[in-house]
Order: C-alpha cells, then sequence, then structure tokens
C-alpha cells in the first residue's frame, strides 16, 4: 500500500529523514484516525512538505509501526520520550503529540530524494496529513 504523507515544514521533517537523523514518525489524536491500523511494514511512504506547494518530492519505506492502545496523557507522554531519538521532535512538535489517546509510530527507512512531481487529491475531500492511495501511480498527476 501506498501512502501520501505530510511532514512539517517548520521543523524540516523531510530533511531529517533523508539525511537519517529522523528514522520515525509520529501520528496521534484523541480518538483513532488515520493512519491508525491502516499502515503496515513493507508500505511506502511518499512524502510532501506542508509548505502549500504540492509536490511530492521523497519516498520511504515502512520498516516498524506502533499502535497504541488507549494511553493516559503520562503514558503517551513516557512513550514518545522512550522513541524520541528516534523521531527527533522539536518542542513543538513533542507539545503537539504527546499526551494524545492514541499514537502511531512509524519507522521509516530507505527515503530517498524523487524528481518532485503533483498528485491528483480531488478524491480526498477530507484532507488529511495521510492520505491512504492504494498505489501511487492513481493518484500522480501527468
Amino acid at each position: 500500500m501506498d501512502h501520501v504523507v505530510y511532514l512539517d515544514k517548520k521543523a524540516d521533517e523531510l530533511s531529517s529523514l533523508l539525511s537519517g537523523k529522523n528514522k520515525m514518525i509520529i501520528r496521534g489524536a484523541t480518538g483513532r484516525k488515520m493512519p491508525y491500523g491502516r499502515v503496515n511494514p513493507g508500505d511506502i511512504l511518499y512524502l510532501i512538505v506542508n509548505d502549500g506547494s504540492g509536490f511530492i518530492r521523497a519516498r520511504g519505506e515502512v520498516s516498524s509501526v506502533i499502535n497504541s492502545k488507549k494511553m493516559t496523557s503520562e503514558q503517551s507522554t513516557a512513550l514518545v520520550k522512550d522513541h524520541q531519538e528516534l523521531l527527533q521532535l522539536s518542542e513543538a512538535q513533542f507539545k503537539r503529540w504527546a499526551g494524545k489517546r492514541y499514537l502511531v509510530l512509524i519507522g521509516v527507512v530507505k527515503v530517498e530524494s524523487l524528481a518532485p512531481f503533483l498528485i491528483d487529491k480531488s478524491d480526498y475531500g477530507n484532507m488529511d496529513d495521510w492520505l491512504p492511495v492504494g498505489t501511487i501511480d492513481k493518484v500522480k498527476r501527468a
């Protein structure tokens, strides 16, 4: 399964993943929302910076996935702290994710730059920062 994943521009997540500094992506919410339970080892992540440009700039492969059970704020914060070496979250990112009831931690390997390309998001009315697209060719614009 291919996924389109929006990355934090301010934290320069894309550069950190490409350099190998970051080895993990995090998502979380008060409920089980995307990508909870929908991403698996071997899936391919197409990476796009949340800067309004709309260009896919890189891809990586999912190496591991942790879908947390419902947690207290303290448990959630501890889980984020335990994985901070792989996540390399900025202070703002830490505040955003730590304390969420449900977290998804996604290990990413083989991150490589791509020639930038646009995707067609018209089938995704409820825009989120994670789009399960099935196959990237389905949404890749010519």
